[in-house]
């Protein structure tokens, strides 16, 4: 099969920072969506940003994505990625989108790739030069330069980048172009970046906590121009903004900063905010209906559920090191990997849990659950399949692929798109993976 690769450049404000955090359902009591207006493309087979269609880690129920898979089984394609990033895989209809920074070459690109094939159809660079850490600090070895998860409307592409001490929120249409690029906010890069945007009716909805000062800010999805933006404390965090029906109302919530925020998405607005995060949160929370859940692991470890009615009330505080993967709620359960590589179900009203299995490794990536079925990748490549049940820990699976992975899998349409990395000729080479039957 013949193809070319087309390349686009932004010549707008140098490049790059550092990243960390890899950040990486409908839930059958209270459903999770971006609110994304009438004009959008999306369907049940997209996966349209971070932690999916429904931004809780949950996919689509028509589908049945594999059990089993190895380099030889089940392995549809695999393609090579230039440069390093964390961000997980975005799919829209019959293309696969993947950040990228390439520091050879001094670049942040978004990729685009034929779904069917995995061929490469054109690589867009963001941001050219800037890429130097400006803070006097070094950001942690888990950092790259392309942490972020692309989103889409369905229409256009959506993602963040650090670039010369700054984080920029860039448009991109579904060729490549990019349409426009907002600087949202000076950054001080102390462990890296690794927020995602989030898509809400008309709005782009960004975060970008640092010790210089961070903000919330929402933009406009055509233009870029700023609608609101709310200041933050100068405090590291790196959680994703989500929108949720809770309460009866929306409600943006932002956990870290030492803090728990709920604001009205379309105008900033605070409609309730107490003390009771960490100071760093990476997860983006979950909702059960009533309550929503802050986890961090600095300066302490803690998992809790916050009462989602502007009354204070935080129901439960347990001390769980939940610190970069994000939680999975289904039916009154919360269902966790534990930064160490401990597997658990707690009851999401009193926080008690049902049960615990040590599966091994370091987790950095966030689980994704199909039906009843949990896929958990380590950060050694290992994906553990078990059972979303609260009676007990149940294996449905067990799976390698690569050497390392940090970024979540994205699961649409029974195919599983994978983000790994190994050393070949002792340089890491980047693979994408797409599984399925």
């Amino acid at each position: 099969m013949e193809y070319s690769l087309k390349r686009f450049y932004c010549l707008g404000p140098a490049t790059v920072a550092v990243a960390w955090c890899c950040l990486a359902h409908v839930n059958h009591a209270t459903a999770q969506s971006p609110n994304i207006t009438a004009e959008s493309k999306l369907t049940s087979t997209d996966w349209p940003g971070w932690r999916g269609p429904t931004v809780n880690g949950i996919a689509s129920s028509d589908q049945d994505p594999p059990l089993k898979w190895s380099r030889e089984d089940n392995v549809l394609w695999r393609t090579p990625i230039a440069g390093r990033g964390h961000g997980s895989p975005t799919v829209l209809g019959s293309r696969v989108y993947l950040p990228t920074a390439d520091e050879s070459r001094k670049v942040q690109l978004v990729l685009c790739f034929d779904r069917a094939t995995g061929k490469p159809i054109w690589e867009s660079v963001v941001h050219e030069g800037g890429v130097e850490n400006k803070s006097g600090r070094k950001a942690n070895e888990k950092a790259t330069l392309a942490s972020s998860t692309i989103a889409t409307d369905g229409t256009r592409l959506y993602i963040n980048f650090i670039n010369d001490s700054a984080m920029y929120t860039s448009a991109l249409n579904l060729d490549g172009k990019v349409l426009w690029q907002t600087r949202v906010n000076e950054y001080l890069i102390h462990q890296g970046y690794g927020s995602s945007p989030t898509i809400y009716q008309d709005l782009v909805l960004v975060t970008c906590d640092n010790k210089a000062g961070g903000a919330i800010a929402a933009l406009n999805r055509d233009t870029g121009d700023i609608v609101w933006k709310r200041n933050r404390p100068e405090l590291p965090n790196y959680a994703s903004p989500i929108a949720l029906k809770i309460d009866g109302r929306e409600q943006l919530i932002v956990t870290g900063c030492d803090l728990v925020t709920s604001l009205n998405p379309l105008t900033g607005e605070t409609l309730w905010e107490i003390e009771g995060a960490t100071t760093e949160c990476v997860t983006t929370t979950v909702t059960d209906g009533t309550h929503v859940f802050s986890s961090g692991g600095y300066p302490r470890n803690h998992l809790a559920a916050i009462v989602a009615d502007g009354s204070g009330k935080i129901a439960w505080d347990e001390n769980l090191r939940v610190y970069v993967p994000s939680l999975l709620h289904r039916d009154g359960y919360l269902y966790l990997t534990l930064d160490a590589g401990v597997a658990m179900c707690l009851d999401a009203k009193t926080g008690e849990t049902m049960w615990k299995k040590r599966l091994g490794g370091s987790f950095t990536s966030s689980p994704v659950m199909v039906k009843d079925r949990i896929y958990a990748t380590n950060e050694d490549g290992q994906t553990f399949i078990f059972r979303a049940s609260p009676d007990e820990y149940e294996s449905l699976g067990e799976n390698r692929l690569g050497e390392s992975v940090f970024a979540s899998a994205a699961i649409a349409g029974g195919q599983i798109f994978l983000r790994t990395a190994a050393h070949e000729d002792d340089k890491r080479q980047e693979y994408l993976y797409c599984i399925g039957e």
